[in-house]
Parts: C-alpha cells; structure tokens; sequence
C-alpha cells in the first residue's frame, strides 16, 4: 500500500502548497485519517522532501521568466534587486528551520496544532482582505530588498506554527506591505522554489536511508504526482487571483480547523505527538 500513500500524499501536497491553506497541516491530517503504517519520522520527512515536486512546478511554470532574468541579472538592476530581495526574504527562515526545525516536526507536527494555525490564519486573512487600503506595488521588479524582507519573516509563521501556511503569510505579508494581490502571490511562488527546495534537498540528504524503508521509488512517485498536480494548481491560483481575494480561503481554513478540533476532541483523529 506505500504506492498507494505516496499518490494520495502527492496529490495533497500538490493541490496544497501553494493555495494559502498549508500543504503540511493538509499533509498531518490526511496521513493521521488514513491511518499511514509508516513511523511518524518516516512521514514527516516524507512530506518535507515530496515538496520538491511543486517546486519543479513553480520552476516549469516560470522557466521562460527564469531563463530571461538569467540572462540580464548580469546588466539589468531590477533583476538585481528582486533577486537579492528573494534571497534576503529566505535568510530568516533558513536560520529558524536550522535552529529549530528538528524540534518542531518532533512535537507540533500534529493537528491540535495545525486546526488552532488555520484558525488564527484565516481569522488574519479575513482582517487583512477587509481593510481599505491600495496596493503600491504591482510588479515583483518594484518590491526592493526591504519590503522583501519583511514578507521573508512573515514568512517564518509557517515554520513555527505547523499549519499557518507558508503560501498564507507570504502572500498576506506581501499584501500588508503593499504589494497587490497578484504580485504577492507571484512572489510567494518565486520565494517558495529556494526555501521549500532547500528544506526538502536538506532532508532527503539527512533522512534517505529512513525513506529508504518505505522505497525511494515510492518518494519519487509522491514527487512526481506533487509536480503535476502543484503545476495545474499554480496555473488555476494566478487566474483566481486576478478576479477574487482570499476570504472564502478564510472562511474554509477556520471551518476546517474547528472540524479537526472536534474530530481530535470525539477521538476520531489522533492527536499525535505529546
């Protein structure tokens, strides 16, 4: 049945990661509900290294912007200056998820934790969608180095409280700082492909022989089903974005997170974890 987790477990991550309602809060819960025979440190890793996959996406979805900004970062300050931004906005979280990211999946990757984190988040998001403001910046090239560090640390919410989404408090700090709903979004994919590629190289190089347990090819099945679904997700998120914002995305992560409340609290879901 590993096969069969891994396609179910990709195409979570794929629908997921990049809608603003965590992909690793989804992935807790699903796992937990499907009752995976995998130890908790096998599927932990698992669903950190499958987010290579939506990566690639980002990465195939944007291959032409990639391979135009490669060529004129060389002359172009623009290029210069959003790409500095992405790689100032990454330093905080690579800091914390070195510092602190072994302790978070051993005790808070659990859905007490994840229901409470898509609470608070969709109630911010509401907050944030309701408030009269007009966006300043509507292209990445115009977000500079400090407004990129300011999302960038936002952006650590999502590694310090499983659930919260780190796609949510990207694109909502992006918004509070203001950028419109597009770009922020736009900017949300752009800096996912270093901190989620990152994270999940650093965890397939630490735990390959832990998934080997369950078979590498069932980790690349799980990536390769992420990739396609994540890639179809990006697609449908920009067009969303264009005409809509994010409340029913509020509305559903607090409906959600009181159903997982409940199922943990009837014992229907365990609650894992301490």
């Amino acid at each position: 049945m590993d096969w069969f987790y891994a396609i179910i477990y990709g195409i979570v991550e794929g629908i997921t990661e990049f809608l603003p309602i965590s992909s690793t809060g989804h992935l807790i819960v699903a796992g937990n509900l499907m009752g995976v025979p995998w130890s908790k440190e096998i599927k932990d890793t698992f669903e950190v290294v499958i987010q290579g996959g939506a990566i690639l996406a980002v990465l195939a979805h944007y291959w032409r912007d990639f391979v135009q900004q490669g060529r004129d970062i060389g002359r172009d300050q623009p290029t210069q200056r959003l790409w500095l931004g992405v790689i100032v906005a990454c330093i905080p979280a690579v800091i914390l998820g070195l510092l602190f990211g072994d302790t978070i999946k051993a005790n808070l990757f659990r859905p007490s934790v994840v229901a409470w984190a898509l609470i608070v988040g969709g109630v911010l998001m509401w907050l944030i969608e309701s408030r009269k403001s007009t966006p300043t910046v509507h292209d990445l090239k115009g977000i500079g180095v400090g407004r990129s560090f300011l999302i960038g640390a936002l952006q650590c919410l999502a590694i310090l409280w499983p659930g919260f989404s780190r796609s949510a408090s990207s694109i909502l700090g992006g918004m509070a700082v203001g950028l419109d709903r597009p770009t922020a979004t736009k900017f949300s994919f752009y800096l996912g492909v270093p901190t989620l590629g990152g994270a999940a190289l650093l965890d397939f190089i630490k735990s390959r022989d832990l998934l080997g347990q369950i078979g590498l090819l069932n980790v690349v099945l799980g990536a390769v089903v992420s990739f396609v679904v994540a890639y179809l997700a990006i697609g449908w998120l920009l067009r969303f974005v264009s005409t809509n914002n994010f409340k029913g995305f509020a509305v559903y992560r607090v409906v959600v997170g009181v159903l997982i409340l409940v199922l943990v609290a009837t014992g229907r879901l365990a609650n894992g974890g301490l």
